[in-house]
């Protein structure tokens, strides 16, 4: 009986091709060529990506020692992300309202001067000063006079908890000027620190032409005939004749016979709409002595005053919904 063998006509591995001994289990060489190693990164364009990956790393290496160079000879500091001290403020310590009267006190001794007090004035500076200070008139030679009319706080600027400079708002010899007034705080106590400074007074502030509004003629004649009765109510301060004029839920409180009233003098309100905005001008007679050799003797004084109002019309009627002072001259709605 005759065996046949079966001959294995598969695809046959790669390991054959390269001389595979079965018998040794070694890979031979082929034609003198040297097997490749691994199965993978197959010739030279393995070694370029390699390669390529290694410069890149190198790169970035270089990059991040170069910066980190330059930021040790600049003195560079990385960004915080904690927020900067805020500048010092009230809460930073420092007795903001008590050196606030301290400062108006100052002003009351330093901003009157007359050589005929000077004594008195040197005496009432003392206390305010370090003790053995050699100019008891702090500034002043002697001569003239300073007569102070009025003065309050404007600013008070806080440097530290125990520095700041109080701005007065004061008018001397009838003229309008600010007086910073440096202030130091320690141990409960207070004094001024160094000669004050006269500061300009607040330059005058031109508020720029409001834009053209369309005005109702017939509500504005309407309302002239109206008003007077409510602003002779709102003078009196009359709750219930001032009630007849105000709009459901309106409480206003009235002037209780301060003034009296005189006549008003004009109406702007803006055309449009059942609750209007309106300006009104008014003459208030204020009680008290009449001028005398003068040409209004025997007059009263009076005072013309501009007032913003809100009213809302109902049943043909308007009423008040309410009335302070106006931001806009007598004429502008």
């Amino acid at each position: 009986m005759v065996r046949r063998s079966t001959v294995d006509r598969s695809p046959q591995p790669d390991l054959y091709s390269t001389g595979y001994d079965p018998g040794t289990g070694t890979q031979q060489a082929r034609n003198g060529k040297r097997p490749r190693s691994g199965s993978g990164w197959r010739g030279a364009g393995g070694r370029w990506l390699v390669w390529t990956f290694r410069v890149v790393v190198w790169a970035v290496l270089l990059i991040i020692g170069y910066r980190g160079v330059m930021a040790i000879v600049l003195n560079e500091t990385p960004p915080s992300k904690t927020p900067p001290a805020p500048a010092a403020t009230a809460d930073s310590g420092f007795p903001v309202q008590g050196a606030s009267a301290y400062a108006l006190a100052f002003g009351q001794v330093y901003l009157n001067a007359s050589p005929a007090t000077a004594t008195q004035r040197a005496s009432e500076l003392a206390p305010f000063l370090p003790p053995g200070t050699p100019d008891q008139q702090l500034g002043w030679n002697g001569g003239g006079s300073l007569n102070l009319q009025s003065e309050q706080v404007a600013d008070v600027r806080v440097q530290d908890a125990q520095h700041a400079v109080v701005t007065l708002l004061a008018r001397v010899n009838g003229n309008m000027m600010e007086l910073g007034v440096p202030v130091y705080a320690a141990a409960g106590g207070l004094g001024i620190s160094g000669q004050p400074a006269w500061l300009p007074a607040p330059k005058p502030a031109v508020q720029p032409a409001p834009p053209a509004v369309n005005t109702d003629s017939a509500a504005e004649s309407e309302l002239m005939g109206q008003l007077p009765d409510f602003f002779k109510a709102y003078a009196s301060g009359d709750q219930s004749t001032l009630g007849r004029f105000l709009a459901p839920g309106t409480s206003v409180t009235g002037l209780g016979g301060t003034v009296m009233f005189g006549s008003v003098t004009g109406v702007t309100a803006p055309a449009g709409g059942d609750v209007r905005h309106i300006v009104a001008t008014v003459v208030w007679e204020v009680p008290g002595a009449t001028a005398k050799g003068t040409r209004a003797a025997n007059t009263t004084a009076n005072l013309e005053m501009t007032y913003a109002l809100t009213i809302e019309r109902q049943h043909g009627t308007w009423y008040v919904q309410s009335i302070a002072p106006s931001t806009q001259a007598a004429g502008q709605p």
